[in-house]
């Protein structure tokens, strides 16, 4: 039914504003959730099993942070097929995030741009919802996405990451310490060399306590821009092996407006998401991958609208990759084109 259905709900969807729409969406999602209705966007399951990270990923595509901030709707984008979901970004305390409007569709380039700011319900909220999910027991990895309070001063964040860790410790297959949102004033200072390295030791440093205490050892993803330097990637790579992380996610959205120029909301200050990204991606990743060498996980996220572009990603360097706005374009059949795609690859 879904893929006949997406189309319809995409006509409708996106003839209103575009965050009423994405709010809608999750609506109906946290409503339809484990109930018959889910077979209107329910795929068919494809299993394609890798090790990483010291996890057994039960196929090769997730769903990236940031459209289901509050993990409520963990279990409705399970049923699209996803082998893992990561929720978030979660700071400690609830935020509105930034002024509206601050969603913008670009159609002709199939992108979003968004300056959402971390808006979400706060951890409290965030990790009660977890909680009610069903995913994790059926096999499933769930990631959770952490980051800061926008009122929380650049040389205090550490501080909110170490909260966030702390509480979703207990709930995670893997943790994801976003530091490159650009909706987030300051955020992506921390990429800079020092301030990295502060922030990772302080984190690797609390999850070994974290691991006594649970009996467990959750690995720590670090999420980094597209618009980086060779040598701030090999510079970020450097840290990531220094401090014992346990995978990276490349990458987030760009500040880069080359691909949008002359288009209807093109100039909008945020983060593009979409197809222009994808080669940015893609050149972060096949940096990250000669810097680290052929065994470091690398999740690879960015403009992965068809399976032929999940495939571009894995040749690029990643390991399995994540999808977000090729899922608004192309609906939940994406997942499973991306999922087949990825296991005719691996068996060659």
């Amino acid at each position: 039914m879904s893929l006949n259905l997406y189309p319809l709900a995409r006509s409708f969807l996106f003839g209103i504003e575009p965050e009423t729409a994405h709010d809608l969406t999750l609506q109906q999602l946290a409503c339809t959730q484990n109930t018959l209705l889910d077979r209107a966007y329910r795929q068919p399951w494809v299993a394609d099993p890798i090790e990483l990270a010291g996890l057994n990923f039960p196929n090769r595509v997730g769903m990236a942070a940031g459209l289901d901030k509050n993990a409520k709707c963990i279990d409705g984008l399970g049923a699209m097929g996803f082998g893992f979901v990561e929720v978030g970004t979660v700071t400690p305390l609830a935020q509105d995030g930034n002024a509206k409007p601050r969603m913008f569709r670009l159609p002709q380039a199939r992108a979003l741009i968004n300056r959402l700011g971390f808006n979400n319900d706060g951890l409290a909220a965030f990790i009660a919802n977890v909680k009610k999910s069903n995913f994790r027991p059926q096999g499933r990895l769930l990631g959770l996405n952490i980051g800061k309070n926008a009122s929380t001063p650049i040389a205090q964040a550490t501080d909110d990451y170490l909260l966030c860790l702390n509480g979703v410790y207990a709930h995670a297959d893997y943790i994801t310490v976003n530091i490159s949102s650009p909706n987030t004033q300051n955020l992506r200072s921390l990429q800079s060399d020092e301030a990295l390295d502060a922030l990772l030791s302080a984190l690797t440093h609390r999850r070994a306590e974290l691991s006594q205490e649970h009996g467990k050892t959750v690995p720590l993803f670090l999420k980094i821009a597209p618009d980086l330097n060779s040598e701030q990637v090999n510079a970020i790579a450097s840290s990531l092996q220094r401090h014992g992380m346990d995978g990276v996610i490349a990458t987030n959205t760009t500040l880069s407006r080359d691909a949008v120029q002359g288009m209807a909301h093109g100039q909008e200050v945020g983060g593009l998401s979409g197809a222009p990204v994808r080669e940015f991606s893609n050149r972060v990743i096949s940096q990250l991958r000669q810097a680290l060498g052929p065994k470091f996980p690398i999740i690879g996220v960015g403009g992965i609208m068809s399976g032929n572009d999940a495939i571009e990603k894995i040749k690029a360097g990643a390991d399995v990759v994540q999808i977000y706005t090729g899922l608004i374009y192309e609906g939940p059949r994406l997942v499973h084109d991306v999922a087949l795609a990825l296991r005719q690859l691996s068996r060659g």
